[in-house]
């Protein structure tokens, strides 16, 4: 990732919309799964340790980050337990967690097969795995240019993987609905704007200079953060009555099970 973006989503991770809008959703989802003192959870992609902070509710808590800023200000909040390293390669041996969560770190693996098989590794027998994920490759603009993204899921691909790297999808739902239309039509401006950023595929470019362009997490100045954070209040009510899903939004969620 971006060393920009890196500080951007370390500077607002408590405090802007998106960051607490899917932290609010996923801690939903979480309530359903099991807990207990004596489960050991891995956050693998942990950024700052935000949710670590939520996820000592579910038992022991480990957090693993390729980036040393992001390990580092972790283990300020308190958490002891980061780990510096690749998805890719975990120092942990087999069947070691009970529960795995990945937000929005998938998408940045060169072969999410590779990643997925080897969260799948430490991950018990019967154990969860929770990832979210940028969603719909209609949606790929700038944004994913610059905070390097090798590709955007459906609900189709995620089947498909799941079944590639040996898990079973127990849920998933899409989720940042709401806003969907205007941010589909700001990142069809960008799409015009960087048009040589892109190739017809909907790819990064070789040619790509980042440093064009910029996130959407500096799209937003912080007095709209309230408001923009409203529609995922709502849809966090909504995925928890009923274990109800969304068709369709710029995010996607799965819940896997290591059968």
């Amino acid at each position: 990732m971006d060393r920009v973006e890196v500080q951007a989503m370390l500077d607002q991770e408590d405090r802007h919309w998106w960051y607490r809008g899917r932290r609010r959703i996923v801690c939903e989802e979480l309530a359903q799964l099991p807990s207990g003192p004596t489960m050991r959870v891995l956050d693998a992609g942990c950024g700052s340790g935000r949710l670590l902070d939520e996820l000592r509710a579910y038992g022991h808590v480990t957090g693993l980050d390729l980036n040393p800023d992001s390990v580092e200000i972790a283990r300020s909040r308190g958490h002891e337990d980061v780990v510096q390293g690749p998805v890719e390669q975990l120092p942990w041996p087999d069947e070691t967690f009970d529960l795995v969560i990945s937000l929005d770190m998938v998408e940045h693996t060169a072969d999410d097969r590779v990643t997925l098989r080897e969260l799948r590794r430490v991950t018990k027998p019967g154990g969860y795995f929770l990832m979210t994920v940028p969603a719909l490759r209609a949606l790929w603009s700038s944004h994913d240019v610059f905070n390097n993204h090798f590709r955007r899921y459906d609900r189709k691909m995620m089947r498909a993987l799941a079944a590639e790297t040996g898990w079973s999808i127990e849920r998933m739902t899409y989720f940042n609905s709401l806003l969907l239309p205007p941010a589909a039509a700001v990142r069809l401006l960008q799409r015009v704007r960087h048009r040589d950023a892109i190739d017809g595929n909907g790819d990064v470019s070789n040619s790509s200079q980042h440093g064009r362009h910029s996130s959407d997490v500096e799209l937003t100045p912080p007095w709209m953060s309230p408001m923009l954070e409203l529609p995922m209040k709502l849809e966090a009510k909504w995925l928890d009555r009923g274990r109800r899903s969304l068709p369709a939004g710029l995010s996607l969620l799965a819940v896997m099970r290591r059968v």
